[in-house]
């Protein structure tokens, strides 16, 4: 069981870390919140260290091994917790878990069914039952100092530069304008061309 990952970051992708220990590279899952604050933890050269929670995901052909990262032990304890609502799995609290925890965990203790049912994943029916299951288990979760730093709009570059490659590709001024402008409504927090190109490619392709 691997508790812990300290090594060198080496990409970021939509929803995992790419970490090398002693060249060897792990992918390490994080939720979307850990993915914006991860910069606020990594060492001057480029390292970081995740506690983890490492399980077996099943299917039919195969078993594989994934490793889910959090940036302290209270985070991980969280998600274990959450996931012992019935029907929720370390994959689909991945995703659920796109707020910052101590949102999430108001929200439990307060009963707050829209809010969770805003969470990716989580339906009316699985958001009572994350309240039945939790709402006396969250507390000391709600003092979790996890505020997401606030992201500098996406670049007049960075739209400029995607706007002319989609250009390129034979889409109209206009709608490209349109397409890029829809794609950082989506995801304010783009930070490369290639981030926003991702962004309004997901979107066609839905």
């Amino acid at each position: 069981m691997i508790a812990s990952i300290e090594g060198k970051l080496l990409k970021k992708d939509n929803n995992s870390l790419l970490i090398e220990v002693k060249g060897i590279t792990y992918r390490v899952y994080v939720t979307q919140t850990t993915m914006q604050r991860i910069d606020e933890f990594l060492n001057p050269d480029g390292t970081v260290k995740l506690i983890t929670y490492h399980y077996l995901h099943v299917e039919p052909s195969r078993n594989i091994p994934i490793l889910i990262g959090f940036l302290n032990e209270v985070e991980k304890e969280f998600f274990e917790t959450f996931i012992t609502v019935s029907g929720i799995g370390p994959k689909a609290a991945l995703k659920a878990l796109n707020q910052p925890i101590s949102l999430i965990a108001y929200a439990i203790s307060n009963a707050d069914l829209e809010f969770l049912k805003s969470l990716p994943g989580i339906g009316a029916q699985r958001a009572k039952e994350i309240i039945a299951k939790l709402q006396d288990k969250v507390g000391k979760f709600g003092l979790v100092k996890d505020e997401v730093p606030v992201q500098k709009e996406v670049s007049k570059d960075i739209q400029e530069e995607a706007i002319n490659i989609l250009i390129q590709l034979q889409y109209k001024k206009q709608e490209a304008l349109a397409m890029v402008r829809k794609a950082i409504e989506r995801n304010p927090h783009l930070k490369t061309t290639e981030e926003l190109l991702n962004e309004i490619y997901r979107q066609r392709i839905k």
